[in-house]
């Protein structure tokens, strides 16, 4: 939009570049003049641009790269110590991420109060209270949160079974006692996959206590 860009020339030399004296700038700010193209080719003469007036985007990034260096040099003291945002924020996310990193595992008071949760909450032992520690927090966030004391609790609503549809593979001689054998059996086969749930959960927890960058199964061994 050519009235944008005219307006954004404008800006730049009022609020950044300043090239001109105030009084000087009345040919630049008079966007609607037909001889504006004129005043601005001038302008980017005076400014030592080397692009041509035609070259619109190499122009405007020259000039926007003039008015960043204009900036700093006016606030040198301000921006040479500044960390950009990205730089910033990537530090909290890597201290967010591994909020033990810090913890003095050596500290009596830390063992003992690592100790104490352990034996609250019955977990095995560890030589390494670190250890103990992210074990503690795994259970805490899998068992003992608001949302999984809920799912916890909540009843389960039995789903209609036609035991016709299950075959029991052999036969009593008695119809009551063969249904019976069926539910039996179904009911075997839920606490099985119950089992099975449980094992894999254990197998996560497990791979996340171990799952340390400090460990080294190819030395059988977990240490620096």
């Amino acid at each position: 939009d050519e009235t944008e860009f005219r307006n954004f020339i404008v800006w730049l030399e009022d609020q950044k570049i300043r090239h001109y004296k105030i009084e000087d700038r009345g040919n630049l700010r008079n966007i609607h003049s037909d001889d504006w193209p004129k005043s601005f080719e001038k302008y980017m003469k005076d400014v030592n641009c080397p692009f041509k007036i035609q070259e619109r985007q190499e122009t405007v990034d020259w000039l926007l790269g003039l008015a960043v260096r204009l900036e700093y040099g006016d606030n040198a003291d301000k921006y040479k110590d500044s960390t950009p945002d990205g730089a910033k924020n990537t530090d909290n996310m890597a201290k967010n991420a591994e909020p033990l990193i810090n913890l003095d595992v050596n500290n009596p008071d830390f063992k003992a109060g690592v100790m104490a949760l352990a034996n609250l909450l019955q977990i095995q032992r560890h030589d390494d209270y670190l250890v103990m520690l992210k074990a503690i927090r795994i259970l805490v966030q899998e068992r003992l949160t608001q949302d999984a004391i809920a799912k916890a609790t909540q009843s389960k609503e039995g789903l209609p079974v036609a035991l016709e549809k299950h075959i029991l593979g052999f036969d009593t001689g008695d119809a009551v006692l063969n249904e019976a054998a069926q539910i039996l059996r179904l009911l075997h086969i839920e606490e099985l996959r119950e089992l099975q749930t449980k094992i894999n959960e254990a197998i996560v927890a497990v791979q996340a206590i171990i799952a340390d960058p400090k460990t080294d199964h190819r030395l059988g061994k977990v240490g620096r």
